[in-house]
């Protein structure tokens, strides 16, 4: 179980996209997910911008102590009318709290949420002390309720999702999975819950950045099929998600969440607002792959490009139109 890729993505139509007809059942449920904390971020908090971090974990049932292996600021900005997925790449090098400098996702490990968020406002200056936590198996059972999503599937790609089908076929105790079956071809085709993981969990095909990518993509296919889900789905919806979840948000936080969320979205297609980010910049400029340390292979990163993040998270600035990436005479990378 350890290989398994605890993905995170079916969280975010819990929080965002819930109806309100459906609050009441949804706060009933929600009571034993939650947990309290006590961390408050040290940042200022931004008036209409609500961070929460999004975590999928490499832990074995009866571990205390593991990484996060998905790692993915939600960002409802409500004064710019939209919603934003940030990716913080795992092997990110950072300077832990407390700890020496090594991979992101070990600051978890050794402290979990609290050094998490305190590695990140520190990397990164982004405030953060909200969490959801999600196991990985609410992934395939939110997709077979949804009927399966749409993906486009390279011919690149076939191969490794194949590789990983048979591993998800069989830890999938969904009972509408049927007889298993591989990927046969490449283009636009509905991924069943088993197919949907095995596409997110791909590495090899090309690197941890294109993975990320597609993580998003689920995710992108997840809400745009949500939008068209018949109410009556919406209790087997959340009953498939809430076994997995672990968050400190209130119920009465995620009600508020979802009221802003669902009159961002409505009305409007997914494509226009859902802004997909990754971090750190991958052009061979802003941040070099390689061997540093004694973390093995990490992205070590320009420090000041840490300004393209908050810009695009608080000020709404495209990464690809923010001003610093068309001046490299500022570069200071991270050794």
């Amino acid at each position: 179980m350890s290989n398994y890729k605890k993905i995170i993505l079916c969280i975010i139509s819990l929080i965002i996209i819930i109806p309100v007809s459906i609050y009441g059942y949804l706060q009933y449920k929600l009571k034993d997910v939650t947990v309290s904390s006590t961390y408050k971020s040290k940042i200022k908090e931004v008036d209409g911008i609500t961070n929460i971090l999004l975590l999928g974990t490499d832990g074995r049932k009866g571990e205390t102590a593991f990484r996060t292996d998905s790692m993915i600021i939600l960002t409802i900005d409500n004064n710019n009318k939209n919603i934003k997925l940030t990716s913080l790449a795992r092997d990110t090098y950072v300077n832990i709290p407390g700890r020496d400098k090594g991979k992101l996702n070990t600051a978890y490990f050794w402290g979990k949420e609290n050094l998490l968020f305190e590695t990140i406002e520190n990397e990164f200056g982004i405030g953060l002390d909200k969490y959801v936590i999600v196991d990985f198996t609410s992934l395939m059972d939110i997709i077979y309720a949804l009927d399966g999503v749409e993906i486009n599937v390279k011919e690149s790609e076939i191969k490794e999702v194949n590789k990983f089908i048979p591993e998800c076929y069989k830890f999938c105790k969904n009972p509408n999975k049927g007889e298993m079956e591989l990927i046969k071809e490449p283009g636009k085709q509905t991924l069943n819950g088993y197919q949907a993981l095995s596409y997110s969990r791909i590495r090899k095909a090309d690197s941890a950045i294109f993975r990320d990518g597609r993580q998003r993509k689920v995710i992108n296919a997840i809400m745009k099929k949500y939008q068209d889900v018949s109410f009556t789905k919406y209790p087997e919806l959340i009953d498939a998600i809430i076994p997995y979840v672990t968050t400190n948000l209130t119920s009465n936080e995620i009600t508020s969440l979802a009221f802003t969320g669902h009159n961002i979205l409505a009305g409007k297609s997914l494509k226009t607002t859902l802004k997909e980010g990754e971090f750190p910049i991958t052009d061979e400029i802003h941040s070099k792959g390689g061997i540093y340390g004694n973390s093995g292979w990490v992205w070590v990163y320009d420090t000041n490009s840490t300004c393209v993040l908050r810009d695009f998270i608080y000020k709404n600035i495209d990464m690809n139109d923010n001003e610093y990436l068309k001046n490299n005479s500022n570069i200071s990378l991270n050794y």
